[in-house]
């Protein structure tokens, strides 16, 4: 009984909390790992939407409170911490495979850096900035949505900021051409991010 009650206080409390907060200010923040995924996937064969994850994404946001337009990011993925959830490990790597192989992602570092933000409404937005994939670097823009914000956080006592995202790019733009048509060109990017204030240096 006193558990329910407790889950109950928190469940009705919380929302309440984070809908009255003050909004996060300005600063440099860093992705909140435990609220954060990238998850991509691409059309395997005209029957399903393949769906992988990347588990590594490091992110910098130089947020601008006033003038959300002015502000930077930079996002940084190993691509070699890749889930792919294939089923069958003692066959095959695969998480290696298509982390690290020459056909696939190469072991080579993913980077996006913003270099101009457009706002395009109250909560929506576009980062246009500079993809770089397998060494190649090609521009690339990302949909947004702003979820919210919070001068401190109810329960992790720091500020958070929160956005949605979402990325589609032609993977052979940047060399990578393995089994196309038969595994679609096009690659739908999903980001769910939180972000806090940036340790000091």
């Amino acid at each position: 009984m006193l558990a329910k009650l407790l889950l109950t206080t928190f469940l009705f409390t919380v929302p309440t909390l984070a809908l009255a907060a003050d909004p996060a200010p300005s600063g440099r923040y860093e992705q909140d790992g435990p609220h954060t995924s990238v998850t991509w996937r691409i059309d395997h064969f005209g029957l399903s939407r393949y769906t992988a994850r990347f588990t590594g994404a490091k992110a910098v946001l130089d947020w601008n409170r006033e003038t959300p337009a002015q502000s930077a990011l930079t996002v940084e993925i190993d691509p070699r911490l890749v889930r792919t959830d294939f089923p069958f490990p003692e066959v095959e790597d695969f998480d290696a495979k298509i982390g690290a192989g020459a056909d696939f992602l190469a072991g080579s570092p993913i980077r996006f850096v913003s270099e101009r933000i457009v706002v395009d409404g109250d909560r929506t937005g576009r980062v246009f900035g500079q993809l770089t994939l397998r060494g190649e670097t090609h521009p690339a823009v990302m949909d947004v949505t702003f979820n919210g914000t919070m001068a401190e956080h109810p329960i992790e006592k720091v500020a958070k900021l929160g956005f949605s995202g979402h990325m589609r790019i032609k993977r052979s733009a940047w060399g990578l051409t393995f089994a196309i048509p038969a595994l679609g060109d096009d690659v739908d990017v999903a980001i769910e991010t939180e972000f806090k204030p940036a340790k000091a240096e």
